[in-house]
């Protein structure tokens, strides 16, 4: 449906329930709800896209005033600021951005400026959302970002980057090219290079998690793809290379190869053509019934298991799930 949306008027009416809760899983019922505006749908399914409309909207609202926010404390430090992910896709205007849901506030600033930035935000209203000690100790030493900032007043997350990956993953993203490439949007703030964005968007799809939630996070590759690609032909060899950059050819190549495959991108031929192992990662992406409930629990495991895998190598895994475990084990015997 996202795909190609003229197809919705021939959609037999007993399948929208599905179609409906299916997209609300997967956080795409806005995106589905901009794709089929001004189409013809049952009427209580224009009710509830319109609702949609509505709340991602009032998510782009919000935002959008988040990272104000975040640019007013941080515009005295004079350092570099660049938007991730959704509020990067809403505040550059970006195909991507239209009908999509954010949640936390992602910024990427240079890693030397990590303690001045901290101590801003913590002087103006933000804490820590995770007030433990062992959690903040393995932010700090392992993660590619801060701990997690919760503003006391707005009830928003803010999330510190100084890189896209942790340090100790497969791949190692170039923070300093990212920071460099990035656009100025002419308020102090800056969202990444169009090749960057792909990225990091297929780096969050395929090296950062298990695919929880990966239809939406491949919808974004989909329009970030149609748009840079549709405006200029050289985006495709410049993707190649900052890719190869990034050290994440073969993560971008796939997320490609997906998009393609399941939303009918447009991409030169060169970039198509499943290859050996993109059935489980469609597999996965793929694991719902048609009511939008969890299915493939046994492929949901095992992706589980290989986003903490590609993570961290096995003994420090093997440490921390251990002391992840016995945080939780403690306190029931207390």
């Amino acid at each position: 449906m996202l795909a190609a949306p003229a197809k919705a008027d021939a959609l037999p009416q007993e399948k929208w329930a599905g179609v409906i809760a299916a997209a609300r899983a997967e956080q795409l019922l806005g995106a589905l709800a901009c794709r089929l505006s001004g189409i013809a749908v049952p009427e209580r399914v224009g009710a509830i896209l319109h609702d949609a409309r509505d709340m991602a909207a009032e998510s782009r609202r919000a935002a959008l005033w988040e990272a104000e926010m975040a640019r007013r404390v941080l515009a005295p430090l004079a350092v570099p600021v660049v938007l991730l992910k959704g509020t990067a896709f809403v505040a550059g205007g970006l195909a991507a951005g239209q009908g999509r849901m954010i949640g936390d506030l992602d910024v990427l600033v240079p890693r030397a400026a990590l303690d001045d930035v901290e101590r801003a935000l913590l002087a103006t209203g933000w804490e820590w959302a995770k007030p433990d000690a062992y959690d903040d100790v393995y932010y700090r030493r392992w993660m590619h970002e801060l701990p997690p900032l919760l503003h006391r007043d707005r009830d928003r997350l803010i999330d510190v980057h100084h890189t896209i990956l942790p340090p100790t993953a497969r791949i190692t993203p170039d923070a300093d090219a990212l920071l460099a490439g990035a656009r100025p949007l002419g308020n102090g703030l800056s969202i990444p290079a169009p090749e960057d964005m792909v990225v990091h968007a297929a780096i969050h799809l395929l090296a950062d998690g298990d695919l929880a939630g990966g239809l939406r996070n491949l919808w974004d590759i989909d329009r970030l793809l149609f748009e840079f690609g549709e405006e200029d032909g050289a985006f495709w060899s410049r993707l190649r290379a900052r890719a190869a950059l990034h050290q994440a050819v073969g993560v971008v190549a796939r997320a490609v190869r997906l998009s393609h495959a399941l939303f009918a991108t447009a991409v030169p031929d060169d970039w198509r053509g499943l290859r050996a192992g993109d059935a489980w990662f469609r597999r996965r992406l793929l694991a719902r019934d048609e009511w939008g409930r969890e299915t493939r629990a046994a492929t949901r495991a095992a992706f589980y298991i290989r986003s903490h895998w590609m993570r961290m190598p096995p003994p420090l895994l093997a440490r921390h799930l251990a002391i992840k475990a016995w945080k939780r084990v403690a306190p029931a015997r207390s």
